[in-house]
């Protein structure tokens, strides 16, 4: 989903920051950083992985990418930013975005149970894509 009303030449981005921005919202995917750089690679030959992060940190920053955690070094980018969850696939790694509304008490019952200040919740399901469940 792009970010409404925004198209990429309007956003007075440098060339490198508007390939990587390109290829994440033209993917139907959740990349990792990688994968980012091997599409934009193709799009832009000159392009470094420095680059390519550099990018991924401030168009994350900027609120036109978002980032999915699945641990603490696997990192996906994706091209919603409202609001949703996630479904993965345990046995091929495929990542299915999930809107999910999920009632207000849910933020204070989080902070009651961890002592956290929750800033957001995600959820994410874990299990068997269709493919993999045959």
């Amino acid at each position: 989903m792009q970010h409404p009303n925004r198209d990429i030449e309007s956003l007075g981005l440098t060339k490198q920051r508007q390939c990587v921005l390109r290829v994440i919202r033209d993917s139907e995917k959740h990349l990792t950083a990688n994968e980012v750089f091997e599409e934009a690679r193709s799009a832009l030959p000159g392009i470094s992985f420095a680059s390519v992060y550099n990018s991924l940190r401030y168009l994350l920053t900027e609120g036109l990418i978002g980032e999915i955690r699945l641990g603490l070094d696997a990192h996906r980018y994706d091209a919603n930013v409202s609001r949703h969850d996630h479904a993965v696939c345990n046995v091929c790694g495929t990542i299915v975005d999930l809107k999910l509304a999920l009632p207000t008490h849910v933020f204070e019952r989080a902070n009651e149970l961890t002592n956290f200040e929750a800033e957001s919740i995600e959820l994410t399901i874990r299990g068997r894509c269709p493919g993999c469940a045959k």
